[in-house]
């Protein structure tokens, strides 16, 4: 659905976007990641054709980003971060205006289609003034996806909103993902894109990391199992170490952290050489870091080089 080779935006003598090359499958959701100021917004406003590219190229849809741009505009949707809603008209007459704009056939059936879908049908009729941001946001979704694009852009989606409108949000992009939906999203709120994202992308203008957050985590950590004992002794860790799938052994207060190729497949072999040299296990669990853990981990590698 999308695929960059080098892209880049200047501001003046500010380069905003630097050599940016990756692609979007069809029916993926891919989240970019990254400080304000890192490039997220300015590549999805290059890929959605709102800004021209200084360097490099692009395909969305099939087709070329700057020479092919109003086919590319007709077949994506875009949620920016702030809504720019016109406010003295209802939720309908705005969706109603971008469904004219598209030339939908049967605009008044796509309107009700996902003022229904967000649950915004009752109040069709209220001018937006009224709405919290909230609403307004989900209006701002159901005007990005009215003409049924093929790809849909969403800058900050949840930005601003409070938990029970931002499960909303998330639970309806989780929807859209469901129905094989191809979906790019900038995002801060980086629990939201490990829930929502297939796989992500970290700019500080140029790409520092992109991959399933799984694959990052195993990189940066590798794969540990943590197994708490009521005690520790040298016996135990010269067992362990003896194990020819370990690949490092350390302890930490009464925990064993031992590093694996597998967990799930060689943790049992683990414990029973710890049991049979004199353990006592407590608990066992594979070790886990974040995806906050991990984004600041390549940013700090990104800012050593």
């Amino acid at each position: 659905m999308i695929t960059s080779i080098g892209l880049t935006k200047r501001f003046g003598g500010v380069t905003a976007v630097d050599g940016l090359t990756f692609e979007v499958k069809k029916g993926e959701v891919l989240g970019l990641l990254g400080p304000n100021g890192a490039g997220k917004t300015t590549t999805v406003r290059m890929l959605a054709c709102l800004i021209s590219v200084a360097a490099g190229e692009a395909t969305v849809c099939g087709f070329r980003v700057g020479e092919e741009d109003d086919q590319i505009r007709k077949r994506v949707g875009v949620l920016t971060e702030v809504p720019g809603l016109y406010e003295n008209l209802s939720a309908e007459a705005n969706l109603r205006f971008y469904a004219d704009l598209y030339g939908i056939r049967n605009g008044a059936a796509a309107v009700e289609k996902y003022l229904r879908m967000l649950d915004l049908w009752e109040r069709r009729g209220e001018k937006v003034s009224g709405f919290s941001k909230g609403m307004k946001q989900k209006v701002a979704i159901a005007r990005a996806l009215v003409h049924e694009p093929d790809l849909l852009f969403l800058d900050e989606p949840t930005s601003g909103l409070d938990p029970e409108m931002t499960k909303v949000v998330r639970d309806f992009i989780e929807r859209l993902h469901q129905e094989g939906r191809t979906i790019l999203i900038c995002t801060h709120n980086l629990d939201e894109a490990e829930r929502l994202c297939d796989r992500v992308a970290v700019l500080r203008s140029r790409l520092v990391a992109l991959d399933r957050p799984a694959a990052l985590r195993a990189r940066l950590y590798g794969r540990n199992t943590e197994v708490r004992l009521a005690r520790i002794d040298d016996r135990m860790t010269a067992a362990v170490r003896a194990l020819d799938f370990v690949r490092g052994v350390r302890v930490e207060d009464e925990t064993l952290i031992v590093s694996l190729d597998d967990p799930v497949t060689q943790n049992p072999a683990l414990i029973r050489e710890l049991v049979r040299s004199g353990g006592e296990v407590i608990a066992v669990r594979e070790q886990e870091h974040s995806l906050e853990e991990i984004y600041l981990k390549l940013l700090r590698q990104e800012s050593a080089h």
